[in-house]
C-alpha cells in the first residue's frame, strides 16, 4: 500500500461532470489499496471571477482581504468533490489549508510555506478516509488566511507529498504531460517520458505553464517522486526526476515562451564602477526581480544598460529609476512592454557546441530579430518582439524537433 498525493487543476474540476471524473480517478486509486491525499484548485475561472468582483467594489483592496476572498475558490472545489465521492459510497473528508496544518509566512498573496503539521491528515488517513485539501492557501502566525500566489496548488501538493513522505505525487492537468512545447499552440510538440528537475524548473520559470516553478524547486529539494499527467485521457504522463535515462543524448528538451516580460533601457550611464550596483540594488530593495541584462561597451565615457522585468513590475521599476535619476546618473529611461522571451532548455546543452547557433539560425530563417540574449548551462533565452513570439517558438521547435530538422 502506497501513500499517493494527487493534485487536480482548475480545468479538471471546472463543472459537475469534471468533478465526477476527478472523483472517479481518486476512488480508483483508493480502491487499489492506496492512501490518497488530494489537493484541488478553484474551479475553472473562479479565481479570475473573484478578482473581478473585488475590483468592482475596491480596485485597491488590501492583500489580506483578497486572500480571504480568493481562498474560498478552493474550498468550493474540495467540498463539491467530497460530495461527489460521498455519493459513490466512500469515506472522505475535505480540509482547508489551515485545517490541514499548512503554516506560511505573513506575505499575503504570495506566501511561502514554513511548515506543515500533518497530524490531522494522518488521523483521517488512519480512519481509512480519502483526504481532500484546499490548495493555494495556508495560515500565518497571526491566524490569518494566506494564499501562495498563482500556481500555488502545485506547491501545496508537492509540500504535502514531502511532509507526508508520500510514495508519489501526481499533478493532473489538461495535457498528457510535459511536452517539448505547448501542444495547444505548437505543431509537432512531443510528449516527454521523463525530464530532469533542473530542466523542468527552467521551463516552468521561462513560461511553460504545466508546473509552477516553486513546486519544482520543492520537489527537487525533497526528492519528491513527481509525475505530470492528464485528468482526461488516462494516458501515462511525464516523470520529473533528478536523473533521466536519456540525459547524455538529449541536447534540448523543450521550447518555452513568456509574454509576461517588459524591457527597460537606461541610456547614457556613466562608464564607471558601481553603476550596475546602484541600479539593481534599488530594484532588489523593492523586491523587483531582474532577468536578462545587457550592458553595452562604454564609448565617450558613457554606456547603456538594458534588462527585463515582469510586466506587472515594469511601471514601478521605471518610476523608481526616474526618482533616482540623479543618484544613478543617466540621461533617459525607455520602457517597452511589447516584447516576449523565448527559450530553449536542455541538460545536455553545455557539452554540445552549436545548440545556440541552431536556435539563432531558426530565428534568422523566420526573419525574426533578436533584441537580447541570455545563456546558462541548460538554457538559452532571447528577447523578441511580442508579435513574433509564437512564430519564434514554432520555428525553433521545428529546427530541433522536426523529422526533417536535423538531429537534436
Amino acid at each position: 500500500m502506497a501513500l499517493i498525493v494527487q493534485k487536480f487543476g482548475g480545468s479538471s474540476v471546472a463543472n459537475a461532470d469534471r468533478v465526477r471524473n476527478v472523483a472517479r480517478i481518486i476512488t480508483e486509486t483508493y480502491r487499489k489499496g492506496h492512501n490518497v491525499v488530494v489537493v484541488l484548485s478553484a474551479q475553472g475561472d473562479t479565481t479570475d471571477d473573484l478578482i473581478e468582483k473585488a475590483k468592482e467594489l475596491n480596485p485597491h483592496a488590501s492583500k489580506r482581504e483578497m486572500d480571504m476572498l480568493l481562498a474560498t475558490g478552493e474550498q468550493i472545489s474540495i467540498s463539491l468533490c467530497a460530495m461527489a465521492i460521498e455519493a459513490m459510497g466512500y469515506q472522505v473528508v475535505s480540509l482547508t489549508g489551515w485545517q490541514a496544518g499548512m503554516h506560511t509566512d505573513a506575505a499575503h498573496s504570495n506566501a511561502r510555506i514554513k511548515r506543515i503539521q500533518t497530524e490531522r491528515i494522518q488521523t483521517e488517513l488512519d480512519k481509512k478516509k480519502i483526504v481532500l485539501v484546499a490548495g493555494f492557501q495556508g495560515i500565518n502566525q497571526y491566524g490569518d488566511i494566506t494564499t501562495l500566489g498563482r500556481g500555488g496548488s502545485d506547491t501545496s501538493a508537492v509540500a504535502l507529498a514531502a511532509a507526508l513522505h508520500a510514495d508519489l505525487c501526481q499533478i493532473y492537468t489538461d495535457v498528457d504531460g510535459v511536452y517539448t512545447a505547448d501542444p495547444r499552440n505548437v505543431t509537432g510538440a512531443r510528449k516527454l517520458e521523463e525530464i530532469t528537475f533542473d530542466e523542468m524548473l527552467e521551463l516552468a520559470s521561462l513560461g511553460a505553464q504545466v508546473l509552477h516553478n516553486r513546486s519544482v524547486e520543492m520537489a527537487k529539494r525533497y526528492n519528491v517522486n513527481l509525475e505530470v499527467l492528464s485528468s482526461f485521457t488516462g494516458n501515462p504522463g511525464t516523470k520529473v526526476k533528478e536523473v533521466v535515462k536519456s540525459m547524455e543524448k538529449t541536447h534540448v528538451s523543450g521550447v518555452a515562451k513568456d509574454k509576461d516580460v517588459a524591457r527597460i533601457a537606461l541610456i547614457g550611464l556613466a562608464d564607471e564602477p558601481g553603476i550596475a550596483f546602484k541600479i539593481f540594488s534599488l530594484l532588489a530593495k523593492h523586491k523587483i526581480n531582474v532577468d536578462i541584462i545587457l550592458q553595452s561597451i562604454g564609448r565617450d565615457s558613457s554606456k547603456d544598460i538594458s534588462f527585463t522585468v515582469a510586466r506587472g513590475d515594469a511601471e514601478e521599476a521605471k518610476r523608481i529609476l526616474e526618482e533616482n535619476q540623479q543618484y544613478i546618473g543617466f540621461q533617459s529611461v525607455e520602457l517597452s512592454t511589447h516584447v516576449a522571451k523565448v527559450s530553449i532548455v536542455g541538460a545536455g546543452m553545455i557539452n554540445n557546441p552549436g545548440v545556440a547557433c541552431k536556435m539563432f539560425e531558426a530565428l534568422s530563417s523566420a526573419s525574426i530579430n533578436i533584441n537580447m540574449i541570455s545563456t546558462s548551462e541548460i538554457k538559452v533565452s532571447v528577447l523578441v518582439d511580442e508579435r513574433d513570439a509564437d512564430r519564434a517558438v514554432q520555428a525553433i521547435h521545428d529546427r530541433f524537433f522536426s523529422e526533417f530538422g536535423g538531429n537534436n
